[in-house]
């Protein structure tokens, strides 16, 4: 009778395991489902206000005006829009090219890379012709220098991409490791640009014209997008290169 009766809570606790491990397995699936979700939305939204902080400062600028006006459009198509589009590309969640292959949107990532780059340059250019038109001294501000350190980054970041695609050219770099580095290069550099933007909305062209809750909002911009690239690509590739052994 003892036996029996000290059995039974073994019994019942055996039982309830296969309803236990359901029961974890299917709050881990809804977590997944929710933190899947939340990175698409996110994602969305960098789509969107990258998209459309481009346009504000496009509009807000009106290219062709003058000389300077071409800046700040080039700039923030480069890297408010093209970089954001070039490293949401490997996002499984987010990418608008998830049907082609790895290999085809490393090809899209390189283009949107390189037109960023070519758009920088053109930028950085006719920034330098402005001021030496108008007699005013180079690399002033801190905005000045952080365009310009960004640029040169954006630079060498093509430079090692081309390492990736022709792996033979450097053939004691495992390719792993190379991927890794070029990763954190790259979020290193995208954030360099985005820190370019938030200074070039405190210069003196940009707040005569946005102020009160507009700017504000115009601010926000870089730093939603920054905050999703960090969490896309540290979550999506860097985290996931750690932990493999």
């Amino acid at each position: 009778m003892c036996t029996s009766v000290a059995s039974r809570p073994d019994a019942d606790a055996r039982r309830l395991q296969p309803l236990a491990w359901l029961t974890m397995a299917l709050s881990v699936e809804t977590e997944s489902h929710i933190y899947r979700a939340l990175r698409t939305a996110s994602g969305a939204a960098a789509h969107l206000v990258a998209l459309g902080f481009t346009i504000f400062v496009a509009v807000l600028a009106r290219p062709g005006s003058s000389l300077f006006s071409w800046h700040p459009m080039l700039m923030s198509l480069a890297f408010s829009f093209l970089m954001t589009e070039a490293l949401l590309v490997f996002s499984p969640e987010s990418s608008l090219l998830r049907s082609l292959s790895r290999k085809g949107r490393a090809r899209c990532h390189w283009v949107l890379q390189l037109l960023a780059l070519l758009c920088a340059l053109l930028g950085l250019g006719l920034v330098i012709l402005h001021k030496e038109q108008l007699g005013k001294a180079h690399l002033a501000t801190w905005h000045g220098r952080a365009g310009l350190i960004a640029v040169l980054w954006a630079g060498l970041q093509c430079s090692g991409g081309v390492g990736l695609l022709y792996p033979k050219l450097l053939p004691r770099w495992p390719l792993a490791k190379l991927k890794l580095y070029h990763a954190t290069s790259g979020l290193v550099g995208y954030l360099l640009g985005s820190a370019s933007l938030l200074l070039g909305m405190c210069s003196l062209w940009f707040t005569a014209t946005v102020t009160g809750g507009v700017w504000y909002l115009a601010v926000l911009c870089p730093v939603i997008t920054s905050l999703v690239i960090m969490s896309q690509v540290s979550n999506a590739y860097l985290y996931r290169k750690r932990i493999q052994p």
